[in-house]
């Protein structure tokens, strides 16, 4: 059995008509640009609960070919340009991120709902990409054990 050393944060997001909470866990080191790696999700979007969390690599439904990376910081920008990907109870998709490519950078989460479409660039009406203001911080420093 090895034992590895896990944080957990609180954290939080919202936007006019959206707000999602919840818990991350990741691991207890950051990599050298001071970001963490987010190995598990808990929360709600609107009151909907949160199922998963996408794997670092994948696109979320709908955001094809924006990958995400599931990187934490405590410092700002807490989250980077690849941000995380979540799965709601109704199979829908969001994606928090910053957007250093903005003339004015900033928070962002793309939405993505059923039906999906194939792209990006041809987001379907249920669709949304919104600045929002976004949050962590660790609450708990604890230990993982696997075998």
């Amino acid at each position: 059995m090895q034992t590895a050393s896990a944080l957990s944060w609180n954290w939080n997001y919202s936007a006019t008509g959206v707000t999602a909470s919840g818990t991350f866990t990741t691991n207890d080191k950051p990599n050298h640009l001071g970001f963490y790696l987010i190995t598990g999700i808990t929360g709600t979007r609107n009151g909907e609960t949160i199922t998963g969390l996408l794997s670092a690599g994948t696109a979320i439904p709908g955001n094809e070919p924006y990958h995400i990376d599931n990187l934490i910081s405590l410092n700002s920008p807490q989250l980077t340009r690849e941000g995380f990907g979540y799965s709601t109870a109704s199979g829908s998709y969001s994606s928090p991120f910053f957007a250093s490519f903005l003339p004015t950078p900033g928070y962002l989460e793309v939405f993505s709902a059923l039906p999906f479409v194939p792209d990006a660039e041809n987001c379907g009406p249920e669709d949304t990409e919104l600045d929002i203001d976004f949050s962590a911080t660790i609450i708990h420093r604890g230990r993982m054990s696997s075998s």
